[in-house]
């Protein structure tokens, strides 16, 4: 695996926003918004396809950034239900509850949002966590993410 820089981080981070902006903000009223994830539900597959496929997406990029296993399990239970939803108006007769629920739930946006935050709320280090130990830096980095207020965790990106 290629090792990561914080670049990569940061990188992903706008990837995000431009997922989240897409999927549930292209048109916004306010506090409300609809992305392609709302429009696209009103075509059977394509839809869906969009949906679990923008879902995949995110997680992907969660993985990449070792996002926690909270984040991760938060992301999977928002774009679970976002999903779900999408899948269930395939049915026919069916399609137009959930076609609305889905139009109102912003799950790639929360998920999105839940990732974001993981990775504003952690310190990243351009080294392994076996050489950082070895060295005695480890200890130096915990210092540091604790001293910066609102990081919780240290991320070692060439592990």
């Amino acid at each position: 695996m290629a090792r990561r820089t914080i670049g990569d981080i940061e990188k992903i981070w706008t990837n995000v926003e431009g997922v989240k902006k897409l999927s549930d903000r292209t048109i916004g009223i306010g506090p409300f918004g609809i992305g392609l994830d709302g429009l696209l539900t009103w075509i059977p597959v394509v839809g869906t396809a969009y949906s679990v496929g923008a879902a995949a997406w995110l997680l992907v990029q969660a993985t990449r950034v070792k996002a926690s296993p909270g984040t991760l399990a938060r992301m999977a239970a928002y774009l679970g239900l976002d999903s779900v939803t999408t899948l269930v108006g395939e049915v026919p007769f069916l399609d137009f509850v959930p076609s609305v629920v889905d139009v109102l739930f912003p799950g790639h946006l929360m998920a999105a949002k839940a990732l974001q935050k993981d990775i504003e709320t952690t310190h990243w280090v351009e080294a392994s966590e076996r050489e950082a130990r070895a060295s005695g830096d480890h200890e130096r980095h915990v210092a540091e993410m604790r001293s910066k207020g609102g990081l919780r965790r240290v991320v070692y990106l060439h592990d």
